[in-house]
């Protein structure tokens, strides 16, 4: 859904330097695939740590200045965060209620907000 979303994303995911031709190619490569799995590991992390993301706050700042160093646009978590929201509600059908939906945007815009600082901090000596 991402792609289809935003195809505009696609030249963001280079692995070792190699442009993907279709969406499809990235979505079936490996690197794709271990970047799922990270991505999902920050959103188990925020999960984990619901009562106290603040703890997170160093390592999603960091991560979110990596982003950027990569070319990513804080407006693209928009288009991230409504594929994952896409995939809860078509995975947990009827059980995903409005609140349950609101309860998973507010997480997720709780973590892109601590990734955004990351843009925002300059580094030192500036």
């Amino acid at each position: 859904r991402l792609f289809d979303l935003d195809p505009d994303l696609l030249p963001l995911f280079q692995y070792n330097c190699k442009q993907f031709a279709s969406p499809q190619e990235c979505l079936s490569a490996p690197e794709f695939l271990d970047h799922i799995r990270k991505v999902m590991l920050v959103i188990d992390a925020a999960v984990s740590h619901l009562e106290n993301l603040s703890c997170l706050e160093e390592y999603l700042c960091n991560l979110g200045k990596k982003h950027q160093a990569l070319g990513v646009k804080v407006e693209s978590f928009s288009t991230v965060g409504e594929s994952l929201l896409y995939m809860l509600e078509k995975c947990l059908g009827a059980a995903f209620s409005p609140e349950v939906q609101e309860a998973w945007s507010k997480l997720y815009n709780a973590v892109v907000k601590a990734m955004q600082r990351g843009w925002e901090t300059l580094p030192e000596g500036d």
